[in-house]
C-alpha cells in the first residue's frame, strides 16, 4: 500500500496541472468586467501622467541646475567681445576661495573631489569573505595608509633600515660610511630590487619602439630630477632651489644627521644634481621625436661610452626576465647627456654621489612615514605650490590607492557608480566630432593631396577607448593581473614599494612581448578625471571619471555637452595632428609622411600659435607663457573647439533646435555652447602654482585656453557679433586646423 500522504500530494498536484479551476476573470459578471476595465484604463493613464510629470519635473530641475551653474560663474557686466573668459568665468574667479589644502580650483578638481568621495566609500567597505583578491589588496593598501597608529609606532625605522640595505646614507653614517663599497651602478641595482626608481643617474625603461610600434625596445634617457631642471639651473639664488636645499637638510636632520654636516654635504650633493640638470636637454628641445631616436647596439654603446659597463648593467636591471647580448638595440634619447654623465661621475667623489642618490630615496619615502617628516614635507610643498595644509588623510590615502592600484580601484568604481548610458552617448559625440575633423582635413587649402590622403587615413584609423575596457568586469582577469602582489595593513612604506616593484617587473618583463595596442591593462584607469591621446597607438581615451559633472550629463542640452566634453574630445583628436602627434603615422610609427611644402606651411601656422601664446601675460605673477612648451596643447585647443562647434551644428540638423536655459533666454544655443566651453576652464590658482605651471607645464592656464582659441574663431565673433578689431575678434588670427 502506498503512503496516503504521498499519494494525496501526487494526486492533488496532478489534478491541479491537468484540470485547472475557472480563472478569476471567467468567474466575473459582464458588469464587473466593464468596471474593472474602466478602472484599469484610468490607472494606466494616471501612471502615464505621473511618469510624464516626474520626467518633466526632473528635466526642469536638471535644466535649472545647468542654468544656475552658468549664471553663478558668469559676470554679465563684462562685454563678451572684450574678454570672454571674464564674461563666462568672472564671478567664479571672484567668489571661489582656494582651500588651504589645494593649489587651485577648477572643473577638473571639483569633479575629482566628488570622485574621491566615491572611492573612499568603496575602500571603506569591509572586506567580505569571498571578495576578489584585487579588491582585498586595494582595501588593504588603503587601510595601511589610514593606520596612523602603526605608522607612528614604527617611526622612521623602516626608512633607516632601507637606507642601510641600499648601502647607507653618508650624511647619516658619518665616518663609518665606506666609500669603497659604493658604485653608482651598484646603487641602481639595489634600488631596482627594493622597488625604488632606477632613473636617478640615467633613465632606463622599456618602451614601444616608435619606428616599429609592434615591438618594444630598451630606452635610455637623461635622469629624473628631484626639482625641475628649469629651477635647478637658476642656482642657489632661486627661492625654490633654496627651499629644496633646506628641505633636504631638515629631512636628514630628522633622520639623525648632524645639522652642520648635513648643510655642507647636502649642498655638495645638490650641486651635483644641478650639474645633472645642466647637462640635460631642456623641454623646448625635446619636442622633435626624430632627434630623440638614436638607436645603438650594446656593442656600440660600450664603444661610444666605455666608462659604463653596459652589458652587465642592462642585464642586471632586466634580470630575471630577459638577458640580452651585444647585438641588442637600445634607443639613446640624448647621446651627449651620457658623454657628459661619464665625465661628471668621474669628477664627482663617491660620497657626493651617494649623498645625492640616498637623498632621492629618502625624499621618495617621506609621504609614507611619520607626521614629523610629513609636516616638513608640507613646508617645502608650500614654497613650491602655495598650499598650506595637507589634504585630509583619507583623501591622500584614496589618491595613493587609486593611483597605485588604478585597475582594481577602477573596477570597483565602474561597477557601482558608472552610468552605462554615458558610454553610448559619449561614443555618439566622438563619432560626430571625428567626422567634423575629417571635413577639416578635406577642406584645408594649405595641404597637398598626398599629405591630405595620409592625414585622412590616420584620422580614420584613430581608435577610441570610451569609459573602460570590458575586461575590468572579469574578476579572473583582475586576479591574474595582480597575482604575486602582496600588501600589509600595518606596513605602508613596504606595501608601496611592493607596488612599485610589481610595476617594474611587469614593464621589464614585456621586452620580448609584441605590443597589443588594445591591451585592456593599458586602458584600465577609468577612475580618473582626464582624457588622453596616444601617438604610439593613434588612439583617444576618455575614462569613465570624466564622463560626468560639468563635462557631461544626459539630462542637459546638447550644446552644453558639446561645449564641455565635446571640446575635450576634439582636443584629444587634434593631438594626433599637433606639432608632436603629426610626426607619427596612422599605425603609430615615427614616419615623416608630410610633403616638404605642406610641412613648411604647417610649421608657419604653428609658429603663429607659438607667438600668440608667448604674448600672453599672467598679470597676477607678471610672467609670459611659454609658447613653445605649450604649443601642442594650444594647437589641440584651437582645433578641438572648432570640431566640437561644427559637430553641434550637425547635431541640431538631426535633432532640431534646443530650448534655451531659464534665466539665460537672451542667449542663443550657439552662444550657450561657447559659454559651456569656457566654463570647462574656469580656474583660480595660487601664485606659486601658476608660476610652477608656466615654468614647467605644457598647458596654458584656464584663461588662455578660453580667449586663445575663441579669439581665433570667426564663428565665435559672428555668434556674439564682436566688431572687427575687438579683443575677441582680432584682425590677425592663428589657425592650424
Amino acid at each position: 500500500m502506498k503512503s496516503p500522504s504521498k499519494n494525496g500530494a501526487t494526486n492533488i498536484f496532478y489534478d491541479f496541472m491537468l484540470v485547472p479551476r475557472p480563472s478569476f476573470w471567467a468567474q466575473r459578471s459582464r458588469l464587473e468586467k466593464r468596471l474593472i476595465l474602466s478602472l484599469g484604463v484610468i490607472s494606466v493613464l494616471a501612471v502615464a501622467f505621473l511618469a510624464a510629470f516626474l520626467a518633466t519635473a526632473l528635466m526642469k530641475t536638471s535644466t535649472d541646475v545647468n542654468a544656475s551653474k552658468l549664471l553663478i560663474n558668469m559676470d554679465d557686466k563684462t562685454d563678451p567681445c572684450d574678454d570672454f573668459y571674464d564674461f563666462a568665468c568672472g564671478s567664479f574667479v571672484k567668489n571661489t576661495r582656494i582651500p588651504d589644502d589645494k593649489t587651485s580650483v577648477n572643473t577638473f578638481s571639483i569633479i575629482t573631489d566628488q570622485l574621491q568621495e566615491q572611492i573612499r566609500a568603496l575602500l571603506d567597505e569591509p572586506i567580505s569573505e569571498n571578495e576578489p583578491r584585487p579588491f582585498v589588496l586595494a582595501k588593504t593598501l588603503y587601510q595601511a595608509c589610514m593606520n596612523r597608529t602603526a605608522i607612528e609606532a614604527r617611526g622612521v625605522q623602516p626608512l633607516l633600515d632601507m637606507l642601510r640595505r641600499l648601502g647607507g646614507w653618508p650624511v647619516l653614517q658619518g665616518d663609518t660610511w665606506n666609500e669603497n663599497s659604493f658604485s653608482w651602478e651598484e646603487s641602481v641595482y639595489r634600488f631596482r630590487e627594493a622597488g625604488y626608481s632606477v632613473d636617478y643617474f640615467l633613465d632606463f625603461s622599456i618602451s614601444v619602439d616608435v619606428k616599429n610600434s609592434t615591438k618594444r625596445i630598451i630606452d635610455l634617457d637623461q635622469a629624473s630630477l628631484g626639482l625641475s631642471r628649469e629651477y635647478l639651473n637658476r642656482g642657489f639664488s632661486d627661492k625654490l632651489v633654496q627651499a629644496y636645499y633646506e628641505y633636504m637638510v631638515d629631512i636628514a636632520t630628522l633622520l639623525g644627521a648632524e645639522r652642520a654636516k648635513a648643510e655642507v654635504e647636502l649642498k655638495e650633493s645638490l650641486q651635483f644634481e644641478m650639474k645633472l640638470a645642466n647637462i640635460s636637454l631642456p623641454l623646448e628641445k625635446r619636442r622633435n621625436a626624430t632627434s630623440l631616436y638614436n638607436p645603438m647596439t650594446i656593442a656600440e654603446l660600450q664603444q661610444k661610452f666605455p666608462r659604463i659597463p653596459w652589458l652587465a648593467y642592462i642585464n642586471r636591471l632586466l634580470s630575471p626576465h630577459v638577458q640580452v647580448g651585444l647585438d641588442e638595440v637600445a634607443i639613446v634619447n640624448v647621446p651627449k647627456y651620457i658623454t657628459d654623465l661619464e665625465d661628471l661621475l668621474e669628477k664627482t667623489p663617491k660620497r657626493v654621489q651617494a649623498n645625492y642618490v640616498m637623498w632621492r630615496v629618502a625624499g621618495a619615502s617621506v609621504s609614507y612615514l611619520t607626521e614629523d617628516l610629513r609636516r616638513r614635507q608640507l613646508a617645502y610643498v608650500t614654497a613650491l605650490s602655495g598650499k598650506t595644509e595637507r589634504e585630509s588623510r583619507w583623501k591622500e590615502c584614496a589618491d595613493t590607492t587609486s593611483v597605485s592600484m588604478s585597475i582594481a580601484v577602477g573596477a570597483l568604481y565602474i561597477r557601482k557608480y558608472f552610468n552605462e548610458n554615458s558610454k553610448s552617448n559619449a561614443l555618439e559625440m566622438v563619432n560626430d566630432i571625428r567626422q567634423q575633423f575629417r571635413k577639416t582635413l578635406e577642406t584645408v587649402d594649405w595641404m597637398d593631396e598626398k599629405t591630405r590622403h595620409e592625414a585622412l587615413e590616420k584620422a580614420d584609423a584613430m581608435a577610441s577607448h570610451i569609459a573602460y575596457p570590458s575586461e575590468m568586469l572579469d574578476n579572473n582577469k583582475l586576479t591574474e593581473f595582480y597575482s604575486g602582489l602582496e600588501m600589509s595593513s600595518d606596513k605602508l612604506m613596504e606595501s608601496v614599494l611592493n607596488l612599485t616593484l610589481f610595476g617594474t617587473e611587469y614593464l621589464f618583463g614585456k621586452l620580448r612581448e609584441p605590443v597589443n595596442k588594445t591591451d585592456w591593462v593599458t586602458h584600465g584607469r577609468p577612475a580618473i578625471v582626464n582624457a588622453f591621446y596616444s601617438s604610439i597607438e593613434n588612439s583617444i581615451q576618455f575614462p569613465a571619471g570624466i564622463l560626468q559633472g560639468a563635462f557631461f550629463s544626459a539630462n542637459r542640452p546638447a550644446y552644453m555637452n558639446y561645449g564641455a566634453i565635446g571640446f575635450v574630445i576634439g582636443h584629444e583628436i587634434t593631438h594626433g595632428f599637433d606639432d608632436q602627434g603629426r610626426q607619427f603615422d596612422k599605425n603609430g610609427n615615427l614616419v615623416d609622411w608630410w610633403q616638404e611644402t605642406t610641412k613648411q606651411k604647417y610649421l608657419e601656422k604653428a609658429k603663429c600659435i607659438i607667438d600668440q601664446y608667448f604674448n600672453y601675460t599672467v598679470k597676477e605673477v607678471n610672467m609670459k607663457l611659454n609658447g613653445v612648451n605649450t604649443q601642442g596643447e594650444n594647437i589641440a585647443d584651437n582645433g578641438g573647439i572648432k570640431e566640437a562647434y561644427y559637430a553641434y551644428q550637425a547635431w541640431t540638423q538631426r535633432h532640431g533646435e534646443e530650448a534655451r536655459l531659464p534665466g539665460l533666454e537672451k542667449y542663443s544655443a550657439r552662444q550657450l555652447f561657447w559659454m559651456s566651453a569656457a566654463n570647462t576652464w574656469c580656474s583660480v590658482y595660487r601664485n606659486e602654482a601658476i608660476k610652477l605651471r608656466i615654468t614647467t607645464g605644457f598647458h596654458a592656464p584656464g584663461r588662455f585656453r578660453v580667449i586663445g582659441p575663441m579669439s581665433n574663431m570667426e564663428e565665435f565673433a559672428a555668434d556674439f557679433k564682436c566688431p572687427a578689431g575687438s579683443p575677441m575678434n582680432p584682425v590677425k588670427k592663428c589657425k592650424v586646423w
